[in-house]
């Protein structure tokens, strides 16, 4: 015990070993639904369920040991919702990549955020893009996501008339979802803890019991607890190169879609627990935030190397600060979890299906969106860059494509309003490859 409030520094910040792993286990509790969720969205892109299970459950287990012990920050890790939809349904989908070049460029994009996280660049990328992008590409994530979570359901369907329409509520995997979505919604109303993981569950039980009165569709119980540790799509990331690459152009804008999501995903997270738990100094700094980067894309290059997407800092370690983590000793707590949880794979694996992810998608969705709420409205540029944003990432399903546009929108809303001196040459960079990138031909 000495040991570890020596190493994590207990006493310095204020808490104890029982706490820690306390808040470990709740951090994990909240972050868990990830287990069954990546799964699910990376199968659409091709990919195994089991060997994604593995793949997601092994960089969640080192992600969060790494940023325990490098940064000591109370912060849990596992692939990132919102990058996997960009895996799954716009590289893969939309723009016809096979999941091998996919993770090669999440491969890419995690070297890259290495080098950002060693050399200080970090601050000078933070700086050029303006807070409302940010928040905007965010809160479109959100709805994209929780869109995908409505189409999976069964909710949201095809129609030749209206492009989309309802799907069928006498389809007993469809009402399943809409229980697990009610049930969900209760339970984060209620603000218990770990409410989307518990929604699953609970949906997941629902499901197992209909299916044991004969109700086709519904989850089950695994025949066999055997363990295989699948790892099919472990170093699969070497075989994408000459693919993602065929089209320079596109690969540029790919790599810079996973890095944008990630690094800016991960440095709200961390500033937001940083203020929480008093990490910001009287400069506004994050303290040891360059540590915390580093675990971070050190991560997602791991992650990519067994077949995950984008591994980055999980929104959800506030519920482990709320009990009391202080320290990385949480972080390692909800590693170690992550890592155990590999021995229950066949429980989750049968258990978790399209209906049961479903609530979980569309719940994380209105999480995410409530970035809107620090939109300036009444700004009209950012009104717009931020409309653009969201709208095109949903009704081109695509992430990269949202993110393309509202850069543009916003670029074009300033040259209008005569602030040209006020865009940041990062972003006219970014604004020349969108525009290529738009003109140039390839497979949307």
């Amino acid at each position: 015990m000495n040991s570890l409030n020596k190493f994590f520094k207990l006493e310095e910040k204020g808490t104890n070993v029982k706490t820690e792993l306390l808040a470990g286990l709740t951090t994990f509790l909240a972050m868990a639904y990830i287990l069954g969720v990546n799964p699910s969205v990376l199968s659409d892109a091709g990919m195994s369920v089991p060997s994604v299970f593995m793949a997601t459950a092994l960089s969640a287990a080192v992600g969060s040991v790494l940023m325990g012990l490098l940064a000591n920050y109370p912060v849990g890790l596992a692939s990132g919702m919102g990058v996997n939809a960009l895996f799954a349904y716009t590289i893969c989908g939309q723009m016809g990549y096979s999941w091998a070049a996919a993770l090669t460029a999440v491969f890419l994009s995690g070297i890259i955020f290495v080098i950002i996280s060693v050399t200080g660049v970090r601050k000078m990328i933070i700086d050029a893009i303006p807070v409302q992008l940010k928040l905007a590409i965010g809160a479109g994530i959100g709805f994209f996501i929780a869109f995908v979570g409505f189409k999976n359901a069964g909710i949201i369907v095809a129609n030749p008339a209206t492009l989309v329409g309802l799907g069928n509520f006498t389809d007993p995997t469809v009402l399943l979802a809409i229980v697990g979505i009610l049930i969900t919604i209760f339970l984060v109303v209620k603000k218990v803890p770990a409410a989307v993981f518990v929604g699953m569950v609970v949906t997941a039980i629902i499901g197992i019991i209909c299916g044991a009165l004969g109700i086709d569709g519904m989850p089950a119980l695994p025949t066999s607890m055997s363990l295989t540790f699948e790892m099919d799509a472990a170093g699969a990331f070497m075989n994408g190169f000459s693919e993602l690459f065929a089209n320079p152009m596109n690969a540029i804008v790919i790599i810079f879609s996973f890095l944008f999501v990630d690094f800016f995903d991960t440095a709200g997270t961390l500033v937001a627990i940083g203020n929480e738990i008093g990490l910001v100094n009287k400069q506004g700094e994050l303290e040891g935030a360059e540590q915390a980067l580093l675990a971070d894309s050190i991560a997602t290059v791991f992650g990519a190397a067994v077949g995950t997407s984008t591994v980055t800092s999980f929104v959800e370690s506030t519920s482990g600060v709320e009990v009391g983590g202080r320290t990385g000793l949480t972080a390692v707590t909800t590693g170690v979890l992550f890592a155990l949880s590999i021995f229950i794979a066949p429980v989750i694996l049968s258990a978790i299906t399209n209906s049961v992810t479903a609530p979980a998608l569309i719940i994380v969705g209105v999480l995410m969106a409530q970035q809107l709420r620090g939109i300036e409205w009444n700004n009209i540029i950012f009104a717009i860059s931020t409309f653009v944003t969201v709208i095109s990432m949903i009704l081109t399903y695509s992430i990269s494509n949202g993110i393309a546009f509202g850069f543009i929108a916003y670029a074009i809303s300033m040259i209008a309003a005569k602030k040209t001196k006020e865009i940041h040459m990062t972003v006219w960079i970014l604004l020349v490859i969108f525009v290529i990138y738009f003109a140039t031909p390839y497979m949307m």
